[in-house]
């Protein structure tokens, strides 16, 4: 069981600490810093957080004894982009929105709708000229930002050379050879933005947020900007699901051991991102979304106005503890699988990403 956990913000990235009395914040790393992303350590390699600094570009620091010291690293640098490129974006690092790894092997998706790989434990990185040379990317349009984002790498634990990436606003690409190849999939998913003889166009799909069931590969979880969709077949099909209240929403949390058992934060809708009648809740389903439970014991259902984002809503490797923060800079727990919650904090920094420490 993990009792420890990160908290990546707009100003700082807190750890957490958990003991008797519950959750608690234990220190602050890289204070007044916008922390948007962090991934733990293990054995193999260091952990690692992405730092936003604006006018001096984004930075990578690592630690190799759980936070006590940091040393800058490499951080994913773009080629020089060609003069004769017309039409595209920038070639240029605007943020590191996610990361992922196996072994001393590490992801990094950023802004712009690049895919990164180290094979080094983060000291040097290539960007993935397969992706970043299909055809299809010069398509890819900004979701919320003004360039395109990888924000959902989803490895196979089973087999290395399997990925799966959630882009926004590029749909869902899969590698089956260590991203040699790539091919688009999402069949099944409607963008509803578009005009209707367009809202099946898979390259244009907004997946706010797709997560791979760890115990069952086939099995994805995607909480798509016009609802929620379930894969049974690696991605390849997608089957949408209806939950209570809404279906909007950024987060989406899946069980270690269940696959049929997912979470998700649900908001108004786009054009109005609070909670319904300003009442937070967590939405469960525990097979595989035919019905859902709402959540809603030990959370504000009076005046709320959070929003969960992409990476906000977590589950520990426990299967029943549960953390979930919002751009408003609350931070609630839970220890029965979402049942009730506590509130560990009302006074964070707008909440960019939350990350368990890896149980031993």
């Amino acid at each position: 069981m993990s009792d420890r956990a990160w908290i990546a913000t707009r100003k700082g990235l807190f750890e957490l600490r958990r003991d008797a009395a519950g959750w608690r914040l234990a220190r602050a790393h890289f204070l007044g810093e916008p922390v948007s992303i962090m991934l733990p350590g293990t054995a193999a390699r260091p952990m690692i957080a992405a730092l936003n600094l604006g006018h001096f570009g984004v930075k990578l620091h690592a630690s190799d004894d759980g936070g006590e010291a940091w040393r800058e690293v490499a951080a994913p640098a773009y080629p020089e982009q060609p003069k004769d490129v017309d039409g595209d974006v920038p070639w240029k690092l605007v943020q590191v929105w996610s990361l992922a790894g196996q072994g001393s092997r590490l992801w990094a998706g950023t802004l712009p709708g690049g895919l990164f790989r180290s094979d080094d434990s983060g000291a040097s990185w290539q960007l993935v000229e397969s992706l970043w040379r299909r055809p299809e990317r010069r398509e890819w349009m900004g979701g919320g930002y003004d360039v395109p984002g990888i924000h959902s790498i989803c490895l196979d634990a089973t087999d290395a050379r399997h990925m799966l990436l959630g882009i926004s606003c590029g749909g869902v690409w899969r590698t089956r050879d260590g991203g040699e190849n790539w091919t688009l999939e999402g069949r099944g998913m409607l963008a509803d933005y578009l005009p209707p003889e367009q809202a099946g166009n898979l390259n244009a799909q907004d997946p706010h947020r797709v997560v791979r069931a760890p115990s069952s590969p086939a099995v994805l979880w995607c909480q798509h900007h016009c609802g929620i969709w379930r894969s049974a077949d690696h991605g390849e099909n997608w089957s949408r699901i209806h939950a209570p209240q809404s279906s909007f929403g950024f987060a989406v949390a899946v069980h270690p051991r269940e696959p049929e058992t997912a979470w998700f934060a649900p908001a108004v809708s786009d054009q109005r991102r609070v909670p319904v009648e300003a009442a937070l809740v967590v939405n469960r389903t525990r097979d595989g979304g035919r019905s859902f439970e709402t959540l809603r014991e030990g959370l504000p259902q009076h005046d709320c106005y959070d929003l969960i984002y992409r990476h906000c809503l977590q589950v520990a490797d426990d299967g029943r503890t549960l953390l979930m923060g919002s751009t408003t800079g609350n931070l609630w727990a839970s220890g029965d699988g979402g049942g009730t919650w506590q509130c560990v904090s009302g006074s964070l920094p707008p909440i960019h990403a939350i990350a368990f420490e890896t149980a031993a």
